[in-house]
């Protein structure tokens, strides 16, 4: 008869050590050294705080937990680092911007490229 010994890995979830607010973002300092940040707007209640509002936030729960006593409003930390939120992001309008400029800088090499193959006598 064989005997297996299995190991067992204690996993430990970082949690938070202090949090702040800078502007309408949200930063969270955890024990595993990292500081995780998020935007205010995408939780429903922390959209419509103020600057100063949103300020003090305070670390609830041995580091599970966002509270704001004004607000009436509780976020859990190992929510936040996976990324779970209740809206969704605002829509990035960098990137359609990009997009335009690139579409509209095809349309223009395209329209000089069909210029050099007939100024060679190529099929256009």
């Amino acid at each position: 008869m064989s005997a297996i010994t299995l190991e067992h890995q204690a996993y430990t979830e970082a949690v938070a050590v202090r949090a702040w607010a800078e502007g309408r973002t949200v930063c969270v300092e955890l024990t595993d050294g990292r500081i995780v940040g998020f935007p205010a707007d995408r939780f429903q209640i922390l959209s419509r705080a103020s600057d100063k509002e949103l300020k003090d936030v305070t670390v609830r729960l041995n580091g599970y937990a966002l509270r704001w006593d004004g607000l009436d409003e509780d976020i859990t930390v190992p929510g936040v680092v996976a990324g779970h939120f209740e809206l969704p992001p605002p829509p990035r309008r960098r990137v359609m911007a990009v997009a335009e400029s690139r579409s509209a800088y095809g349309k223009q090499r395209g329209s000089s490229r069909k210029r050099d193959k007939k100024d060679r006598g190529g099929a256009v």
